[in-house]
């Protein structure tokens, strides 16, 4: 029988009420796993799957600030000794979102049934990846949870700075490009008609630059909504062609590397990324190879994942890391020679931070100098097409006033 989502209220062993949603075969079962998370079930109710988007509102997305919140709890709670089914009990019944409540009450239950954190936790693959799960099997491993949490927090702390600071590098120029494209319309499309309507009214032979306006004008007034469809269809049919295409995907990615600007910010990132995952993997006691793995998972370009599994194949064949990386030739040589300077010393971690807070550092100013630079141009194509409306509005009266009899 197919599991059917539950609405559930529950007292746990507190007094204290929780309310969540869960999956479970029946109501009996539905008890049984609320028992076995140390809740006891006070009412209960199956969602309908015909409410469609709004069955799915306690499922929404669990950010990087709520897992910074949620490991810091867990690393105070083992740090002050407190057992492992009491803090993810306590955890679960304090935390405000609702999503990660009713993930929790899974997690609770798993464990209680006999299973480990790093098994309960990638029972959730989309909230919890690869990463989190090698990390916390390692910290069970050597019996230190406290360190391999520390490590977690440091790094997703790390990552929910760089989505702030990737969402600013596209958000800001986006809008921006959308404020231009209406105004463009909005100009060709209302204003300009209502100039340009007297000017076709003289008596006299109109320049290009006056006839390509009304033209266009007219273009804009006829068809407006091809000119605000065309950016949202190119780029549907991008993600389309991208999602089903593999060769193309891997053929635009090698193209956005090689960009003017936006390639070297890429590419930083990445680099950024990479670093500072294998670097946490790595002194959580994590193997080579398998931090190699993880950390490619945090790589989006496909020209940069190739590269990296070419850099697996070869410290598999027993190529030291700094070679290896040198050989793919998609690393910059301060890179290499950073981490080979690791290798020799034994301080590997060290340089890998160093390297993730280095290439930070760089993306920030880099951030700053592509909005920098797309301000200005876009101003520019503004002050342009005002330059151009004013020279075509204004030249044929300017003429027609010089054939004047007065």
């Amino acid at each position: 029988m197919a599991n059917e989502r539950y609405k559930y209220k529950a007292i746990n062993n507190k007094g204290r009420p929780i309310r969540g949603v869960v999956f479970a075969a029946n109501e009996a079962d539905l008890y049984n796993q609320l028992q076995g998370a140390g809740l006891e079930l006070v009412q209960c109710a199956p969602l309908s799957r015909k409410r469609g988007m709004f069955a799915n509102v306690s499922l929404k997305k669990v950010k990087a600030r709520d897992l910074i919140q949620l490991f810091l709890h867990m690393e105070q709670m083992q740090s002050a000794g407190v057992p492992l089914l009491e803090a993810l009990g306590d955890i679960r019944d304090t935390t405000d979102h609702p999503g990660l409540r009713d993930i929790l009450a899974d997690v609770t239950r798993d464990v209680s049934e006999g299973s480990s954190l790093s098994e309960a936790l990638a029972m959730h693959p989309k909230v919890f990846n690869n990463l989190y799960i090698s990390l916390i099997s390692s910290g069970e491993e050597t019996g230190d949870l406290t360190s391999a949490y520390r490590h977690l927090i440091k790094y997703l702390k790390w990552v929910d700075e760089m989505q702030t600071k990737v969402r600013k590098a596209t958000r800001y120029p986006t809008i921006l490009v959308v404020v231009v494209i209406l105004t463009i319309v909005v100009m060709m499309g209302y204003v300009v008609p209502q100039i340009v309507g007297f000017i076709e009214f003289l008596d006299q032979e109109l320049p290009i630059y006056t006839t390509a306006l009304i033209a266009t004008s007219r273009f804009f007034q006829a068809y407006w909504w091809a000119v605000m469809a065309t950016p949202i269809v190119l780029f549907v049919l991008f993600k389309v062609l991208r999602k089903g295409s593999r060769p193309f995907a891997f053929e635009t990615d090698r193209i956005a590397l090689k960009l003017p600007i936006a390639g070297n910010l890429i590419r930083k990132i990445s680099i950024a990324r990479f670093a500072q995952t294998f670097g946490a993997l790595f002194a959580s006691g994590v193997d080579v190879m398998q931090g190699l793995k993880s950390a490619r998972q945090t790589v989006n370009n496909l020209y940069l994942i190739d590269a990296l599994e070419g850099v697996e194949e070869q410290v598999a064949a027993g190529s030291p890391l700094s070679e290896s990386f040198n050989a793919s030739g998609e690393f910059p040589s301060m890179v290499v020679r950073m981490i080979k300077v690791g290798e020799e010393s034994g301080g590997l971690t060290v340089v890998l931070d160093q390297v993730a807070d280095f290439y930070t550092k760089d993306v920030d100013e880099a951030v700053q100098g592509l909005i920098a630079m797309i301000e200005p141009l876009l101003t520019m194509l503004l002050g342009v097409m005002i330059l151009w409306i004013a020279v075509a509005v204004f030249g044929p009266i300017y003429a027609s006033f010089e054939t004047m009899e007065f």
